[in-house]
């Protein structure tokens, strides 16, 4: 791939592993010189907490572009303290088993005051966006409030990070749902994105709550159905197993396998209605290559363990050749 044959890349993306390969996806597209890539950013798993606005994965995508991540921890800043946290704790304040990290809790206040004062989401990702040099371009999938809840099949209502992070996602779930995402409009500057695009890839990101609140945005799935540019997803699952989270306990409450070729399948093939073009299976999964090929997704194998960033950069440019 030269300078001049590099393509507009568009991702979609949300949680870790959605932050590692963008890394991945802007190391790939700097060594080819092409455009910087737009990232469209899951917000479905953003809550209040202590009177603040936390946007999970949109810090996360942040603090990894940045090079401000905890890699240890997975999630959170480098070398954060948690005073704060410790005093709202003795306050009684907040959720004890969620813990806002000091540097992080900035983020959050400062998220929050703009927001007050009239910034919508996407002004607020492109303020944050400022302090550390991405190569990226940000957006959130919309600016409307719709957080996950998780609802269990006891008859219980969680907020999902709740479920996820107290929980453990050990309480069964029966539906996810994301109240008022039919009303969302998708944030300014995604649709145009996707239409401009020449290539989308849609991270190997949890299908179902990270992934799928995006494509519930009304427009968005639309979007990718009409653009020309090709749609490959990288597959979140290895060897039959979720690489990371607990995904797995997601797709079995949605009725889908934990397999490789049963997320292709649930994403669908834009021929037959779905989104995809073609679907990158690891070189664990490659007997279900033949699966992937009978509902209308061209298979592509390649190794997809994100050990470091040479390696996410590599699954990026696998994908790219797509």
């Amino acid at each position: 791939m030269t300078a001049s044959s590099a393509p507009r890349v568009v991702v979609l993306a949300g949680g870790v592993g959605g932050s590692k390969f963008t890394l991945g996806v802007r190391e790939a597209l700097r060594r080819t010189g092409a455009p910087d890539a737009t990232v469209i950013v899951n917000t479905g798993d953003d809550l209040w907490l202590s009177g603040v606005r936390l946007q999970p994965d949109i810090d996360s995508v942040l603090y990894a572009l940045g090079g401000q991540n905890d890699t240890v921890r997975g999630w959170g800043r480098a070398g954060d303290t948690e005073r704060v946290n410790e005093e709202l704790q003795a306050w009684g304040a907040g959720w004890p088993w969620f813990t806002l990290g000091d540097l992080d809790l900035g983020t959050h206040l400062a998220r929050t005051g703009w927001l007050r004062n009239g910034a919508t989401v996407t002004e607020v990702v492109e303020r944050l966006a400022r302090r550390w040099p991405l190569g990226v371009r940000m957006l959130p999938m919309t600016d409307t409030e719709v957080d996950t809840h998780v609802l269990l099949e006891d008859g219980g209502r969680l907020h999902f990070q709740e479920w996820w992070t107290r929980h453990r996602a050990t309480l069964a779930p029966a539906a996810f749902e994301n109240p008022g995402i039919e009303n969302a409009v998708p944030a300014p500057g995604v649709v145009e994105a996707i239409a401009g695009a020449d290539i989308v890839l849609v991270a190997p990101s949890n299908p179902v709550v990270s992934i799928g609140p995006i494509l519930a945005v009304p427009g968005i799935r639309d979007a990718l159905r009409a653009t020309r540019a090709r749609v490959v997803g990288v597959s979140p699952i290895i060897g039959g197993r979720v690489v990371r989270g607990m995904a797995d306990v997601c797709l079995t409450a949605i009725g889908v396998e934990t397999s490789a070729a049963a997320v292709a399948a649930h994403y669908g093939a834009r021929a037959e209605d779905g989104i995809l073009d073609a679907w990158l299976l690891a070189e664990e999964d490659a007997e279900a290559a033949a699966s992937v090929d009978a509902v209308g997704i061209r298979p592509l194998v390649a190794p997809l363990w994100m050990t470091d960033v040479d390696a996410s950069a590599a699954i990026a440019d696998a994908a790219l050749r797509a």
